[in-house]
C-alpha cells in the first residue's frame, strides 16, 4: 500500500534516508536509552551531510524543495531508530518553518543554512512549567529595551536542549492582553545567556537532551525578532502543521519496526507444536495492526498533501497526528502481547517501543486538544456551508412534524 500512496520522488528519497538509517550503529541506540549519551551530536551531523535535513525548504538554504509527501517518508523510516532519533531529526523541519516562512534573509543565512547543513542544532522553546496545553497562556517575558530585548522565564520539556546552539522561544511581548495578540518568536543562541538543565528521568525518548532552560535577563539583539512583534500566534499556528505531522509520521516508523520485530518472532516461536503465528490470537492482531498502520499511514499522506496543495489542512492535520499516534499505541502493545514475557524485557526493542510511543499522545499538542481541534474546525465546516448535496433530515418518515421538533 505504501507504494501506491508515494510518486517516484517519495521513493527515492525514502531510499536515500533507508541507507542513511542503515548506517546508524545500534550502539548508539542502546547507550542513548542508557542515559549514556546527552546528544547525538554525529548523528544530526551526518544526516546533514547527507542533505537529508529540511527537504521540503528551498535549495538555496540546504533544502532539496521536496513536498510533505517526501518528508513523510523519510520521517517514518528515520523513526525505525526509536522516538529521540526520529523527533532530533524532525527538529530542522519544525524550527525551520518559522524561519524560512516568517523571518528575515539575514536569519535564513545565519541560522537556517547551517542548521539543515548538520552544522548547528536547534531546538523550541514551547512549554512552560504553568503552561503544558494552555500555549497561550505562556508568562516567558521579553521587555524591548532600545536595540535589544531583555528576556526573562522558564520553559521545559524542551527535546535537543543539551546539544542546542539556539532555541527559538515564544515570549509575551505586551502586558494586559491575550496570549494570542502579545507572543513574539526569537532565535535565541545558548551562547546570550541561556541556563540549560537536565532535570528529567524520562520513560522513553532518552539521550535526545532534553531538559529545562531558564533566561535570567538574557539579552536577545531585536534583529532576532522572527516576524512581527506580537505576532507570534501566527506563526505558531502555521508551526502546528509540521509539529503534528511530524509526529504522525514518526509514530508509522516506531509501530511498523515493533510489529515486524513480533512477526519474525511469531513465525520461529513454537508453542503446542505449532508457530503462534497459526493461533488466532496471535494472527488477528497482526491483522489488526496491519490495518490501523495502513490505515494511518494513507491519513498522513492525505493530511501532507492537504498541506501541498495549500489547503487548510489543521483538522486533518490533527486527525493524522491523533490517529497515527494512537494506531501506533495499539500497534506497539499487540506487538509486546503476542511476544508474550520477552517482549517485556529489553532482550528486545518492543519495550522500548512501548516507552517511545507513550510520549507520542502528549507532545506536539495532546491527543485531547486534538479533539477540541478536529470537532471545532468540522463544526465551522457544517455550519458554513452543508456538505451533504441533499437535505437528508427530510427522509424521515415523519419529517413534516414541525411542531415536534424542539430545540430549546
Amino acid at each position: 500500500m505504501l507504494e501506491v500512496l508515494m510518486s517516484a520522488e517519495d521513493r527515492k528519497i525514502r531510499d536515500e534516508v533507508i541507507d542513511f538509517v542503515k548506517s546508524v550503529p545500534p550502539g548508539l541506540l542502546r547507550a542513548m536509552d542508557n542515559n549514556e549519551v546527552e546528544y547525538p551530536f554525529e548523528y544530526v551531523r551526518e544526516a546533514g551531510r547527507r542533505g537529508l535535513l529540511g527537504l521540503r525548504f528551498p535549495e538555496r538554504y540546504g533544502g532539496r524543495g521536496l513536498p510533505w509527501t517526501a518528508e513523510a517518508a523519510a520521517i517514518e523510516e528515520v523513526a525505525v531508530l526509536g522516538g529521540s532519533l526520529g523527533c532530533l531529526y524532525c527538529l530542522p523541519s519544525i524550527v525551520g518553518e518559522g524561519i524560512c516562512y516568517f523571518g528575515t534573509e539575514k536569519q535564513k543565512e545565519k541560522y537556517l543554512k547551517p542548521t539543515l547543513a548538520g552544522e548547528m542544532v536547534c531546538a523550541e522553546a514551547l512549554t512552560e512549567p504553568r503552561g503544558g496545553s494552555d500555549f497561550f497562556g505562556a508568562t516567558t517575558f521579553a521587555r524591548k529595551d532600545g536595540g535589544r530585548y531583555i528576556l526573562n522565564g522558564q520553559k521545559r520539556f524542551i527535546v535537543g536542549a543539551k546539544g542546542a546552539d539556539y532555541f527559538l522561544v515564544y515570549a509575551r511581548t505586551r502586558e494586559n492582553a491575550p496570549g494570542h495578540e502579545s507572543l513574539s518568536l526569537f532565535i535565541v543562541e545558548r551562547d546570550y545567556g541561556v541556563k540549560v538543565d537536565t532535570v528529567y528521568g524520562l520513560m522513553g525518548t532518552r539521550g535526545g537532551g532534553t531538559g529545562r532552560i531558564t533566561f535570567r535577563d538574557v539579552e536577545v539583539p531585536a534583529g532576532n525578532l522572527v516576524g512581527p512583534e506580537n505576532g507570534g500566534g501566527l506563526i505558531f499556528n502555521r508551526m502546528m502543521v509540521p509539529e503534528r505531522l511530524t509526529s504522525a509520521a514518526g509514530a508509522l516508523g516506531g509501530a511498523r519496526a515493533a510489529l515486524h520485530v513480533a512477526m519474525k518472532y511469531s513465525d520461529m516461536r513454537k508453542a503446542f507444536g505449532e508457530k503462534i503465528r497459526r493461533f488466532q490470537g496471535v494472527s488477528f492482531k497482526v491483522a489488526e495492526s496491519i490495518t490501523l498502520l495502513d490505515a494511518a499511514r494513507a491519513m498522513v499522506y492525505a493530511a501532507a498533501r492537504a498541506v501541498d496543495a495549500g489547503v487548510d489542512a489543521r483538522r486533518i492535520v490533527s486527525e493524522a497526528k491523533k490517529f497515527a499516534t494512537e494506531s501506533s499505541w495499539t500497534i506497539v502493545n499487540h506487538s509486546m502481547q503476542i511476544m508474550g514475557g520477552i517482549g517485556y524485557t529489553n532482550v528486545y526493542p518492543v519495550e522500548k517501543a512501548l516507552r517511545d510511543a507513550r510520549l507520542t499522545m502528549i507532545w506536539t499538542g495532546t491527543n485531547e486538544i486534538m479533539n477540541l481541534l478536529i470537532q471545532h474546525e468540522y463544526y465551522k465546516e457544517i455550519l458554513r456551508k452543508n456538505p451533504e448535496p441533499r437535505d437528508v433530515e427530510m427522509d424521515a418518515v415523519n419529517a413534516g412534524m414541525e411542531d415536534e421538533k424542539v430545540y430549546e
